[in-house]
């Protein structure tokens, strides 16, 4: 229950007006890494000075060939996600495409075990843990699925209600990001990863995208060890069931860094020779960069560290500014995430008013909605706040707008 009486509308109103007469202009609608993080990989820019450091493993990487990527950028992915080098095909800098080219293949050709090409289906679903990130919507959406919202709790997708959705033929695959999940923060728990990976789908080519997008991203605290879901699934007798994707977006430098996917070794023969007739080869100059400068797993988290440094005072002003505007009030809650690059706030009837208001004072947030399948939040109720691209005195200012923004919103339901 709301706890409003120590404010007024009057009161709040003034102060909001007050920010709005400022014309202020803050950032906070996507994850971006801010400049003083993309200077942690200046390095990059210069780190092959000499062609004959484009040569390795006997490959040319200026040349044509290597479809799958340089095998030691496969091996820095294989030894950041825990799985086989031959399970690991290298590309270029957004996962997000491989993801959209993995799902529209099936369309065109089917996956490993469909028995024609999915755009010769009528009807197909795709499950949707929510909230969740909206451009996994929007690719499911833009290639005619039906999105299934599946409800997300503190351990990960409600299994429950995703198992009795799979009963379903026409369920073709569910969107997954089980480590610091977008947007709310959470970790799937051991249980929940176990359940997915026995999963049984009424549909052969059943697609699993796990999209381990932050698998090394702590900002607060040590590395936390995750599982490998191939070897999972492979134990599971479902080792083509899954595509894992991850990159080094805010790792390195997002608009140039390398993606990957992994597979089975038999989904990767598969789609191998699918990827033939359209790609010869990524950019093999910018994988050997990366390899050259992140290294191994290890040095990788290392670098993460220089970016936990930067990002948690951030997210520290983000939770502290919420604890002392928000929480007294109880009109909304949020997680306290340890890594990613979200906080979730939830204020049930509340979220798209306070969009608008927070538009309306300057600072530009991911629309109300957007965490849900077609935008459409059931309970108007999840706000993503992205602390991660302005400076820290930009970013006190645009809590406050959003904190008074909150309030504003909740007064004016409260006076109906």
């Amino acid at each position: 229950m709301a706890k409003l009486d120590g404010l007024t509308y009057e009161e709040v109103k003034k102060e909001y007006d007050a920010w709005k007469a400022q014309n202020l202009t803050l950032n906070m609608a996507r994850g971006k890494p801010g400049s003083d993080q993309l200077d942690l990989s200046n390095e990059l820019l210069t780190i092959l000075s000499d062609p004959k450091e484009c040569k390795e493993d006997g490959i040319e990487a200026r040349n044509y060939g290597e479809l799958d990527g340089m095998p030691s950028a496969r091996r820095l992915f294989a030894d950041i996600l825990g799985c086989r080098e031959s399970q690991v095909f290298a590309a270029g800098n957004a996962s997000l495409t491989l993801m959209f080219d993995t799902i529209s293949r099936a369309m065109t050709n089917g996956m490993l075990h469909s028995e024609r090409p999915w755009a010769k289906e009528e009807g197909l679903k795709w499950l949707c843990p929510a909230p969740g990130y909206d451009r996994h919507f929007t690719i499911t959406e833009t290639l005619g699925f039906e999105l299934i919202t599946i409800p997300m709790t503190s351990e990960g997708p409600d299994m429950d209600a995703v198992e009795e959705c799979i009963k379903d033929q026409k369920v073709r695959g569910m969107w997954c990001v089980p480590k610091y999940s977008n947007p709310t923060g959470i970790i799937y728990s051991d249980k929940v990863i176990d359940r997915i990976a026995h999963m049984k789908p009424a549909a052969k080519d059943f697609l699993l995208m796990w999209d381990n997008a932050y698998c090394v991203h702590e900002f607060d605290g040590d590395y936390v060890e995750f599982p490998d879901i191939l070897s999972l699934c492979e134990a599971a007798g479902n080792p083509d069931m899954v595509f894992e994707f991850a990159s080094t977006s805010k790792v390195t430098l997002p608009g140039a860094g390398i993606s990957c996917f992994a597979c089975s070794e038999a989904n990767m023969a598969y789609m191998k020779k699918l990827l033939n007739a359209s790609v010869i080869s990524y950019d093999k100059v910018n994988q050997l960069r990366h390899v050259k400068f992140l290294k191994n797993k290890e040095n990788t988290i290392a670098h993460m560290k220089k970016h936990a440094a930067i990002l948690k005072p951030k997210f520290d002003m983000v939770i502290n500014t919420l604890e002392k505007e928000i929480a007294p009030l109880e009109i909304a809650t949020w997680e306290k995430p340890k890594g990613g690059y979200f906080v979730a706030v939830a204020a049930p009837g509340l979220a798209k008013r306070t969009w608008e208001l927070c538009k309306e004072a300057g600072v530009v947030m991911t629309g109300a909605g957007a965490p849900y399948p077609y935008g459409k939040d059931p309970e108007d109720s999840v706000i993503r706040v992205a602390p991660s691209l302005p400076p820290v005195e930009e970013l006190e200012k645009a809590m406050q707008i959003f904190c008074v923004s909150l309030k504003l919103a909740a007064l004016e339901k409260a006076k109906g």
